[in-house]
């Protein structure tokens, strides 16, 4: 048997094999799969105005942030009279460890909280800059095209 026969063989089984692949994709209302679909879960569209995104930045910023900070505080104090409580007792240096690995959680959040707070407020400068920007890119070909005394 030679090459070119096991080679038709093999293209013959594979003809009868399905293959698919999906990226990034989503079933579609009428059935097929949508390239490029929305998020499982998500709205359904992935734009938002400089409005909320400003608006998403000062929620943050005026109410997520100090609230953590004073919930933050509270537990603290709570749980530095716990220790003082149970001072010379296992517990104490129990709680100890928990309230210094409750306290690195804290920061690692508020270091969250102030860079979303931050990428909100520049991806909004950035997309309106950039739109901006594309509108003067076109602006010169529409001025020199031979249409414009149509």
């Amino acid at each position: 048997m030679g090459f070119d026969h096991e080679w038709d063989r093999a293209g013959a089984g594979a003809a009868d094999q399905q293959v698919d692949m999906r990226l990034n994709r989503l079933d579609g209302p009428a059935g097929p799969p949508v390239p490029g679909g929305p998020v499982p879960g998500g709205p359904g569209n992935f734009a938002s105005t400089p409005a909320e995104k400003t608006s998403a930045a000062n929620t943050i910023e005026t109410e997520l942030e100090p609230n953590t900070k004073k919930a933050t505080e509270h537990a603290d104090e709570a749980t530095n009279a716990a220790v003082t409580g149970f001072d010379g007792w296992d517990t104490a240096a129990g709680l100890k460890k928990v309230a210094d690995t409750w306290d690195k959680q804290v920061k690692n959040l508020m270091g969250r909280l102030s860079s979303e707070k931050g990428a909100l407020r520049g991806a909004s400068g950035l997309f309106v800059r950039n739109d901006i920007g594309l509108g003067d890119q076109f602006r010169p070909i529409g001025s020199q095209s031979r249409l414009n005394g149509l």
